[in-house]
């Protein structure tokens, strides 16, 4: 079963990375931004499910893990204008991170499987996919509402001219 679901997990990182490159072709838009985590923070709902239940302490690390490799995305994602639209330009390191992410927690993930269900571990794992996500768009988000502000501002002052 662990192996299993480390296999699904790496197919689904290797296909995240694939999107994501193939996404920095395309203009950016707040709702590209804003809905992933919206999508994926139905996946609470497992914790209808007994089974699924961790200790609050154990779910805020979870979600502290998260939000620290968070910093990593956040740093690779930068904004630049292209024909008065916003992309998100393409990093050599996103990649890595996300491959070196993904190995660090396959290693984890094995680890904590010794000791905690694999339920639970899937749990906790999410927790931290959201940690992760969660603040990366927010910055994401804030830093694209700052490159829209200029591009608005560099339009008027072009029409004005």
């Amino acid at each position: 079963m662990i192996l299993l679901s480390t296999i699904i997990g790496a197919i689904m990182a290797l296909g995240v990375i694939f999107i994501r490159l193939k996404a920095s072709q395309k203009p950016v838009s707040a709702k590209k931004i804003i809905l992933p985590p919206i999508f994926m923070s139905t996946g609470f709902l497992m914790f209808v499910v007994p089974q699924t239940w961790v200790p609050l302490y154990e779910a805020a690390e979870a979600f502290s893990v998260g939000a620290i490799f968070s910093l990593l995305l956040i740093k690779t994602s930068q904004f630049h204008i292209k024909s008065d639209q916003i992309y998100l330009k393409r990093s050599k390191a996103f990649a890595f991170i996300l491959i070196g992410l993904l190995v660090f927690r396959i290693a984890l993930k094995t680890y904590l499987g010794q000791y905690i269900s694999v339920v639970q571990t899937s749990s906790l794992f999410f927790i931290l996919a959201f940690g992760m996500i969660l603040p990366w768009r927010v910055a994401m988000y804030i830093q694209y509402k700052r490159m829209e502000r200029n591009l608005i501002h560099r339009l008027k002052f072009q029409q004005t001219t």
